[in-house]
């Protein structure tokens, strides 16, 4: 047999793992940077995955793309991160054609986000698909769907109140060390790394404290200066680290290193110490707890301080899903229209030749046959005839490959997607 002329069938899938069911540690593995991203994609280019997007958060990694089975788009996560296929299978998701999309929906409409409404992932989302664009791995489907989502985020943003009111990681830090450090006007607070939660952090504390209680330290010196001059902060040396340690009441760090960067060994303390560890992987060795006067908190619980504001939020998730629902239903129709216009435009040449036929039969043997009155009808008949079965594709129940593969046979036609 030869098989070089099979067409391999592949489905849309939406593979990964989020902070429901991965803890830090598991999402920390399975994490890809700039770097494994692109890595990601070539890797998928060389396999001959015709489409794919790669996102990573501190709260998700997914992979958006087409395949014949789910497993080729988890080896390419497993292969470009720490994580093992026995760890995904433990905690990851895998959904399949609607169910994909809808998901990936959610996600960008910040209905599954770690705190409601939270819209960051957009864009990610954006940048990724950018990505896979660049590199010729984002398909027609592909960027339809994208736009349809960016379309779908935009409207939740403008048309409800999903995101109203502030709440996001590092405004629920901030609430915590508020309503767990006493007299916190005369306290220190150091921030120990400038990533993007540890900006966001640093800007909230800088709205509700004294500019001189806070010092920031990064590895490269110059961000920090770079947020510190905006902010109009005090900056310190790497190297100052313990020593500033020493004199804090509070520690914020928010680096991107892959391994700890605080632990119990660097610890002399003074006096009490709160440590909050907003870093993806965790940055804060758990023996610092061996230490009486330390507090670590980590991510993961700030997330879980639901106040007001996320309580208000939920009453907006059903105005995001019907705005959701409507822009999906598009999206779905133009899918399936794309699977069988080819089949409608088939099936109205091959009976307007038939028409052809029959005319110039007609023509030949009756000497008045008039031809425009008999163009008229069958045009009009053959529009009702395509129309009854265009709907009929169009329906939700129908199994559209199946009937495609109906008309094609009885009709004897055949589709350039064959």
């Amino acid at each position: 047999m030869n098989h070089t002329n099979v067409v391999k069938h592949t489905s849309f899938y939406a593979v990964g793992l989020s902070y429901k069911k991965a803890d830090a540690e598991i999402r920390g593995n399975f994490s890809l940077d700039e770097y494994a991203k692109m890595q990601v994609l070539h890797q998928a280019k060389n396999e001959g995955i015709e489409s794919v997007i790669a996102i990573s958060t501190c709260n998700r990694t997914e992979l958006y793309g087409f395949a014949q089975h789910p497993f080729q788009l988890i080896k390419l996560l497993c292969d470009n991160s720490q994580g093992t296929v026995e760890d995904f299978q433990k905690v990851a998701y895998v959904y399949k054609s609607t169910e994909a999309i809808t998901h990936l929906f959610k996600v960008g409409t910040g209905l599954d986000s770690q705190i409601l409404g939270d819209f960051e992932i957009i864009a990610q989302i954006k940048s990724g698909f950018v990505q896979s664009k660049s590199l010729g791995l984002a398909n027609a489907y592909m960027e339809r769907l994208i736009n349809a989502v960016i379309q779908a985020s935009k409207r939740v943003k403008n048309e409800t109140e999903l995101s109203s009111g502030a709440t996001s990681v590092s405004f629920a830090s901030v609430q915590y060390i508020f309503k767990n450090v006493a007299d916190i006007a005369h306290k220190n607070i150091l921030l120990f790394g400038t990533g993007k939660i540890g900006r966001n952090t640093c800007e909230n504390l800088v709205k509700h404290t004294k500019h001189e209680q806070i010092t920031l330290i990064n590895r490269t010196k110059d961000k920090a200066e770079k947020l510190a001059k905006k902010l109009n902060l005090i900056v310190k040396d790497y190297a100052d680290l313990q020593l500033e340690i020493q004199k804090a009441d509070v520690l914020v760090v928010a680096t991107g290193a892959q391994n700890p960067t605080i632990d119990k060994s660097i610890l002399a303390l003074k006096k009490p110490l709160l440590i909050l560890d907003l870093s993806i992987p965790k940055n804060v060795n758990e023996n610092v707890q061996d230490i009486q006067d330390v507090t670590l908190v980590h991510l993961d619980n700030l997330s879980q301080i639901t106040d007001e504001t996320l309580e208000n939020r939920k009453k907006h998730i059903p105005a995001a899903e019907k705005i959701i629902s409507e822009i999906k239903e598009e999206f779905i129709t133009w899918t399936k229209g794309r699977k069988y216009a080819p089949t409608i435009h088939a099936l109205k040449a091959k009976l307007n030749a038939i028409k052809e036929a029959e005319v110039n039969h007609h023509k030949k043997k009756l000497a008045n046959f008039d031809e425009a009155q008999a163009e008229l009808i069958t045009a009009r008949i053959i529009q009702k005839i395509t129309s009854h079965f265009a709907n009929h594709l169009k329906d939700e129940n129908t199994a559209v490959e199946e009937s495609i593969e109906w008309i094609e046979r009885v009709f004897h036609i055949e589709t350039s997607t064959k």
